[in-house]
Order: structure tokens, then sequence, then C-alpha cells
């Protein structure tokens, strides 16, 4: 069965992020379409990138690198959850994503935005960064008012109409996972 992480962006004490996170798994385990899995980049304790060697290499001098490089690699697609920060994606998450390259290389990606603007400014930067590791990231995305879907702007309580936002995210990834795959299949067969 297709596997998709869904991947915190944050590592501070008592950040939304995980019940955003914790939320969106459960919305895709509803689904029944994909094997979903939470994927807490605070379980791996990666310091500002300490690697020698450019990710694209594969040159894992770090225990705790190649630790999070095989995570990453199991899965076929992604869920990244962001907050917006300074108008970008959650330092954490962009310094995580930072370690790898080739285990993210042809597969598909959706996002999770949340902020004062819905992070979609945050998103747009993540766009980037998923382009230059060969992420397909689809179009449609779920995104979240730290005003109207967050109770005293901590509890995640999603609106009716914000949490419909997810389900185009959900059936675009999943097909573009699938055929992901493909792509993965054809390039090894290149090889």
């Amino acid at each position: 069965m297709t596997k998709i992480a869904i991947v915190t962006g944050s590592t501070r004490p008592g950040r939304n992020n995980s019940g955003v996170a914790e939320w969106v798994l459960a919305q895709g385990k509803l689904r029944g379409d994909a094997d979903y899995e939470l994927v807490d980049i605070a379980d791996f304790n990666l310091p500002l990138l300490d690697e020698a060697y450019p990710a694209a290499y594969q040159n894992y001098q770090n225990e705790h690198t190649m630790v999070w490089a095989a995570k990453m690699n199991e899965f076929d697609g992604y869920i990244f959850i962001t907050g917006e920060y300074n108008h970008s994606v959650q330092p954490a998450l962009a310094n995580a994503i930072s370690y790898l390259n080739a285990e993210f290389n042809n597969k598909a990606a959706g996002m999770v935005g949340y902020g004062s603007a819905y992070g979609a400014r945050a998103m747009e930067h993540l766009r980037g960064i998923l382009s230059e590791l060969q992420v397909a990231h689809v179009q449609k995305t779920g995104m979240f008012s730290l005003f109207t879907d967050f109770e005293n702007f901590s509890a995640f309580k999603p609106t009716e109409q914000q949490a419909a936002s997810v389900e185009p995210m959900f059936d675009q990834l999943v097909s573009w996972t699938n055929a992901m795959k493909t792509v993965r299949e054809g390039a090894l067969a290149a090889v």
C-alpha cells in the first residue's frame, strides 16, 4: 500500500504544529486510500545542518542524519505541516528537509499551512524548496487561520469550511504519489 508521511514542521515546546499534524493524520486514516504515518521531526533531534557534504552525495557522516534519511526513504509521498514564521516556512522544517536530497526525489507532496494568512506564504516558499529536491507538490493545500481555526491561538479546532480544504489536497496527493511510483520504477529500470 502507498505510504505517506505526515511530517511536522516545528520542534518548539507548546507548538501548534502537533495538533494540526495529528488532525491531518486522523483525516488521512478515515480515507483508507494509503498508509498514513505521523513523522515528528522533533523525535530526530536534528541540530542545525551539520553534514560536511552536500545532501545530494548521500555521504552522511552523522548517525542522526542516517536515521532521518532511512525514515524519509520509507515513504512514497509526504504531507508537510508548516506554520508561517516571518512570511516563510518554519526553520526546523527547512533544516530537516535540507539534510536530505535523493530520499525525496521523484515523490509527491501535499502541504497544510496555518498562520495569520493561512500559512500561504510559507507554503509558497516550501514549494521552491521541494521543487529543487524533485518533489512533485500538488496544487491544492490545507489552509488554516490562527484567528478562526485555533481556540486561544493554541488548541486546533478547525472550522468546517477550512477543514474541507484538506480533501482536495489528499485526493491530488494520492493520485500523484501513485503516479510518481511509476516514475521511480522507470528511473530504476533505465539504470
